[in-house]
């Protein structure tokens, strides 16, 4: 347990995969995909990681994605319900630690832009991904349609995610040894969505 809290704290994908396991991962991707204490998780190259070790032979596929889809699922489920309920009074607070306004501002941003299908292409935008659900919960999208989008995004995201690692491990011989730079490049991509917003933002000051 104790190592499984260090490499979270950490942020280090290939330790809390070692130390959690399959349930460790679960719980990885709930807090990340919606509760504000997992906004830095590592979600996108935690499962990448944990695909590309599926096809090494350290964890089998099925049991990982049948944790992993649910677990994103219920964890936007849980921001939904704390936006509806919480939100609003939760926002007004200043910047702090774990928290700025300014990740506020972005994801109403991808809102705007996206409307309803904000649920489904936040989940590959890491920090949005935190809080799109929890601002769907603060405004006026029903939990109806909201869970249809959160469905689908889940299975995409968690599916999808852990399908490339795999994908990439059974072409790539020996790809345990190249986790860390594999993974570095899945989270510089997933963080290009928002180095692209603040690059136009900036020149349209």
């Amino acid at each position: 347990m104790l190592d499984f809290i260090y490499a979270c704290i950490n942020l280090d994908p290939i330790a809390i995969i070692k130390a959690g396991g399959y349930i460790g991962i679960a719980v990885i991707v709930f807090m990340e995909s919606g509760v504000l204490l997992g906004i830095f998780f590592p979600g996108d190259s935690l499962l990448f990681a944990a695909g590309l070790l599926s096809a090494a032979g350290f964890l089998e596929p099925a049991p990982l994605l049948a944790l992993v889809v649910p677990a994103a699922i219920l964890g936007d489920s849980v921001g939904y319900w704390f936006g509806a309920n919480v939100g609003t009074s939760f926002f007004k607070r200043k910047d702090s630690r774990f928290f700025k306004q300014e990740y506020l501002k972005r994801t109403e941003l991808f809102y705007q832009k996206y409307g309803g299908r904000a649920v489904v292409l936040a989940r590959f935008v890491p920090i949005v991904r935190t809080l799109a659900p929890i601002l769907a919960g603060i405004g006026t999208m029903k939990y109806s349609v909201f869970l249809r989008y959160n469905v689908l995004g889940g299975c995409l995201w968690g599916i999808g995610m852990v399908s490339l690692g795999y994908f990439l491990g059974s072409i790539i011989p020996n790809s345990e040894r190249y986790i860390l730079p594999l993974s570095l490049v899945i989270v510089v991509v997933s963080f290009f969505p928002i180095f692209i917003n603040i690059f136009r933002g900036k020149r349209a000051i």
